[in-house]
């Protein structure tokens, strides 16, 4: 039976550069921050959010982009079982989506959260102890840092955002990167801004990051980015 990656060593995973490496680390920093998000509340909480979704989006994206597509030409059941954790990803694209226009600490907002996080951490379980592992049981550690690279550079140069119309596989969410990702990582810098300027610029602020977002939910409708789309998570 294959072993969860949380049990194994680097060196057992690869070696540093290794995808299953990159992964691990990743999944430790997103438990981090969700502890740090259960634990604050307003300015606080809403920086460590942000942080979240700098983590969880590109980390998804990277996955979908080159993980699940070699994870789908190396097993069998690779369809099957990509398609399962391309269903959670939609679903938390979709809460992040309505958190985004939800009052920050108020009973609906707790709602999401909680449900996000437990989504969150069942991705964690669901890739850690069943896809990655599988994923280990056919390919060397070569295969594995090559993909590593080709992870690590898509993720640095991805969407920040949910997107939730997007398609989850390629060629769609490989055409999304273009656009979407220069748009979400101007509204992360405005909203960060607007959270520590004057109430004049931080106004501002708050209007341009809004019609970016308007921009952006305009752009992931173009047919070519969901392009790929598996009938199941489609928004």
């Amino acid at each position: 039976m294959a072993r969860t990656l949380a049990d194994q060593t680097e060196a057992e995973l690869g070696g540093a550069r290794s995808v299953l490496v990159q992964q691990r680390r990743d999944h430790q920093h997103l438990d981090q921050l969700l502890n740090r998000i259960a634990a604050t509340t307003g300015a606080e909480r809403q920086e460590t959010l942000t942080a979240l979704c700098r983590l969880v989006f590109p980390h998804a994206f990277a996955e979908e982009a080159v993980l699940w597509p070699l994870l789908r030409r190396v097993l069998p059941d690779g369809h099957e079982l990509t398609l399962r954790v391309e269903q959670e990803h939609q679903e938390i694209n979709e809460l992040f989506t309505v958190l985004e226009t939800t009052e920050p600490d108020t009973p609906a907002y707790e709602e999401l959260l909680e449900r996000i996080t437990v989504l969150l951490r069942a991705d964690v379980r669901d890739e850690e102890d069943i896809l990655l592992p599988r994923l280990q049981q056919v390919a060397d550690a070569k295969t594995l840092r090559r993909a590593g690279l080709a992870w690590l550079l898509v993720r640095r140069t991805a969407p920040t955002r949910p997107h939730p119309v997007v398609a989850r596989r390629p060629p769609g969410n490989s055409l999304a990167a273009l656009p979407l990702s220069p748009l979400d990582r101007s509204r992360d810098r405005l909203d960060q801004l607007s959270r520590r300027a004057p109430a004049r610029i931080a106004r501002g602020c708050a209007r341009v990051s809004r019609a970016l977002a308007a921009t952006a939910g305009a752009v992931e409708h173009l047919p070519p980015l969901r392009r790929g789309e598996d009938p199941s998570t489609r928004a």
